[in-house]
C-alpha cells in the first residue's frame, strides 16, 4: 500500500525546517554540552572522531563499547545512540533492497556519471545547504575530497549486503554521517537546537572548518535549523529521485517496480540518517512533487547575498572537467549537467554561462543521434543503448581517475576497500552490450578487456589496483 505524499507547511511551527534529529542531537549535546559559549571543543571533537572511526563494518556496531580512555559521559552517549539507531526499520523490504543493489551493479559506471552530473549538483541548489558547505570550505577548496566523501557513503550502502549483512558497511557509514550532521548543527547554533533562536556572526577564533562553522552565525526563525528535516529529505531525494529521473532523461529509465525498489532502499538509508518516515517518497510521482515543492519554496524564501551556490557549482564541475582527456569534450560535464538538471537549477548554480559553439554543437548532435539510434535499434535488439555506452565512458573516467586514482583516498576500512575494488573491476564489462560496443568502450577509456587500468600512488608510481593506490596514499 502506498502512503500519501508528505506535505511541507510553510508558516507553522510544525514545518520540517524547524525539526532536526532528536536522537543524534541528544547524543552530541551529551558529549559536547548543551551550550558551547567558549568556542568549539576541538579536543572532545577529535576524541569523538577517533571513536566513530572504529565503526567500519556493520558487525562492529553489535555490542560496541567505547575505548577505555573515553570519558564516561561520551561512552554512555555513543553506546546509547548505537543501541537505538543501528536497527533497520520494520518496514524495510529485504527483496527490494537486494534488487536495488543488483541495479547499482548493472548500471555500474553510469551510476557515477549521474552522481557527478545530477545528484551532487542538485544537492547545492537549496541555498541553506549550500551555505553550510560554503562556510566549511568543503567544496570550493576541497572539491575532490567532498566528492570522495560522498562516494564513501554511497558505495558501502549500495554494494551487496551494505544495509543487511554483518560484513557490509552501509549502516556504519550512515550512523557516522548522522552524527556529523548533528555536530555541524551544534557548532553553527553554538549548542543544542532550541537553546537560542539566533547565533550572531563573530570572528573565527582559529583556522579550520570547526571554527568557521562556530563563527558563521544562524537565524533559526528565518532559515530554520541547519541540516534540518526538510533539507535532509531533499538531499535523500537527490540520490534517489534525481538519479532515477536522470536515467529517464538519458533514455535508459527503469521499470516502475525497479524505480520503487531503488527509492525504498534510499528510504531505509534515510531512516538510519534520522529522516522522518513522513518525509520520504515511495513513488516517483510523490518524489517529484516533494522535490519541486522544496526547490520552489527555497527559491522564494531563502535568497542570500552573496549567493554561495554559483561558486559551489562551478567548483564541482570545474573539477570534473580536469579529468576529461579530450579538449572538445571538456565542457561535456557542464552541458550534461544542464541537460539533466534543467534551466532553473543550472542558473542557480551559475552553470548557464556561455560555452563555445563547437562543444555545444557536438553535445547536441551526440544527444540527438544517440536518442534516435537507440529508439530504432531497440526495436530489433532489446537492451541496445548508445546512451548507456556514453554514460559508462564518462563514468569510467570520473570514477577511476577521481575516486580511485588520488593521493587523498576514499576513507573506507580495508575490507570495504577490497569490496570497492571488486565492484569497480566487475564494472569493466557490460553484459548487455554487444562485442563491438565493448571494444568501442575500451578504446575510449584506454583500458584493456577486464582491466581498470593502473592507478598512481602518492609517490607517482603505478599501483597494481585501485585499492593498492588507496593503501599506499
Amino acid at each position: 500500500m502506498k502512503r500519501d505524499a508528505a506535505t511541507l507547511p510553510d508558516d507553522t511551527d510544525a514545518r520540517p525546517a524547524l525539526r532536526a534529529d532528536p536522537a543524534a542531537d541528544a547524543a552530541i549535546a551529551a558529549i559536547l554540552g548543551a551550550t558551547a559559549a567558549d568556542g568549539p571543543d576541538l579536543v572532545t571533537i577529535g576524541l569523538l572522531n577517533r571513536e566513530i572511526a572504529r565503526w567500519q563494518t556493520n558487525a562492529d556496531l553489535e555490542g560496541w563499547r567505547a575505548g577505555a580512555d573515553v570519558p564516561p559521559h561520551m561512552a554512555a552517549a555513543l553506546e546509547a545512540y548505537l543501541g537505538s539507531a543501528s536497527v533497520l526499520p520494520a518496514w524495510a523490504d529485504a527483496g527490494k533492497i537486494a534488487r536495488a543493489e543488483q541495479l547499482f551493479m548493472e548500471l555500474s559506471m553510469a551510476s557515477c556519471t549521474l552522481l557527478f552530473c545530477a545528484s551532487l549538483p542538485q544537492c547545492y541548489v537549496v541555498p541553506d545547504l549550500a551555505a553550510v558547505l560554503h562556510v566549511a570550505g568543503q567544496l570550493e577548496q576541497h572539491t575532490d575530497y567532498r566528492v570522495r566523501s560522498t562516494a564513501a557513503m554511497i558505495f558501502p550502502v549500495m554494494m551487496r549486503g551494505g544495509l543487511s549483512a554483518a560484513a557490509g558497511g552501509g549502516v556504519a557509514q550512515a550512523l557516522k554521517v548522522r552524527l556529523i550532521h548533528a555536530t555541524i548543527r551544534h557548532l553553527i547554533l553554538r549548542g543544542a537546537p532550541g537553546q537560542a533562536p539566533v547565533s550572531a556572526t563573530i570572528a573565527p577564533q582559529g583556522p579550520g572548518m570547526h571554527h568557521a562553522l562556530y563563527a558563521h552565525g544562524w537565524d533559526v526563525d528565518r532559515l530554520g535549523l541547519p541540516c534540518n528535516q526538510e533539507e535532509l529529505a531533499y538531499t535523500l531525494l537527490t540520490f534517489g529521485y534525481v538519479f532515477l529521473q536522470g536515467l529517464r532523461r538519458l533514455g535508459i529509465g527503469l521499470d516502475q517496480p525497479d524505480e520503487e525498489a531503488y527509492l525504498h532502499t534510499w528510504n531505509v538509508l534515510g531512516h538510519l540518517l534520522g529522516i522522518e518516515r513522513g518525509l520520504m517518497a515511495d513513488t516517483m510521482d510523490q518524489a517529484q512533487a516533494m522535490f519541486e515543492t522544496i526547490q520552489a519554496h527555497h527559491r522564494k524564501t531563502t535568497a542570500r547575498d552573496p549567493d554561495p551556490r554559483p561558486a559551489l557549482g562551478q567548483a564541482l564541475l570545474g573539477n570534473l572537467q580536469t579529468y576529461i582527456p579530450f579538449g572538445l569534450l571538456k565542457p561535456f560535464p557542464v552541458l550534461l549537467t544542464r541537460y539533466l538538471c534543467g534551466k532553473d537549477a543550472s542558473r542557480d548554480l551559475g552553470l548557464d554561462g556561455p560555452v563555445s559553439w563547437a562543444p555545444r554543437m557536438a553535445f547536441a548532435l551526440a544527444m540527438a543521434t544517440v536518442r534516435g539510434i537507440d529508439h530504432v535499434a531497440r526495436r530489433f535488439v532489446p537492451g541496445f543503448s548508445l546512451s548507456r555506452l556514453g554514460s559508462r565512458i564518462l563514468g569510467y573516467h570520473l570514477t577511476v581517475k577521481l575516486l580511485m586514482d588520488q593521493t587523498r583516498p576514499l576513507k573506507l576500512p580495508e575490507t570495504l576497500l577490497n569490496q570497492v575494488d571488486s565492484v569497480v573491476r566487475a564494472w569493466q564489462d557490460d553484459p548487455r552490450a554487444p562485442r563491438w560496443m565493448m571494444k568501442a568502450e575500451q578504446r575510449f577509456t584506454g583500458r584493456r578487456h577486464g582491466h581498470a587500468g593502473t592507478s598512481m600512488n602518492s609517490a607517482g608510481a603505478a599501483a597494481d589496483t585501485p585499492t593498492d593506490a588507496v593503501r599506499e596514499a
